[in-house]
């Protein structure tokens, strides 16, 4: 399987006529955690509008506490700021990680942008270290992309 075979069902959830974005969002989380295996967590964190901090809006996996993040703090808050793609192989040797989970291993988040401004992103905690490759970030940027047509 290549992740290029997913991009069908993943444009069909996205496109699905009775579903809200909320749902939507979730369906996508479902739907790569469940068919990626070294897909362990999936969640969109979203960027709050007056505050500068992400929310954590839909998630598949193990649930977090960490459903605020501010902007700077963690993978996700330090992508919150650099808007730039961040694949991390081993979080242990990270200074600025918060742990989700005593398993997780390695991490990437993707930028998420609609019209230019970075509006949220996509983060995925791996049970395997260096579990992401550069299919991985081009798979989760059009991922985004599609995403971002229903903000």
């Amino acid at each position: 399987m290549t992740l290029d075979t997913l991009k069908p069902k993943v444009t069909e959830i996205v496109n699905h006529p009775d579903l809200t974005t909320q749902l939507k969002m979730q369906g996508v989380c479902d739907f790569l955690q469940s068919n990626i295996d070294y897909y362990d967590w999936v969640g969109f964190y979203m960027a709050h509008e007056s505050e500068p901090t992400l929310q954590l809006w839909s998630q598949a996996g193990e649930p977090t506490d960490h459903t605020v993040i501010p902007f700077g703090k963690g993978i996700c808050g330090q992508v919150a700021v650099s808007n730039k793609n961040f694949v991390v192989d081993d979080v242990h040797a990270q200074d600025n990680y918060i742990a989700c989970s005593i398993h997780v291993k390695s991490e990437v988040v993707i930028p998420l942008f609609k019209d230019g401004k970075n509006i949220g992103q996509i983060d995925i905690d791996s049970n395997t270290a260096k579990a992401f490759s550069k299919e991985d970030e081009l798979f989760l940027e059009w991922v985004n992309t599609q995403v971002a047509k229903i903000l």
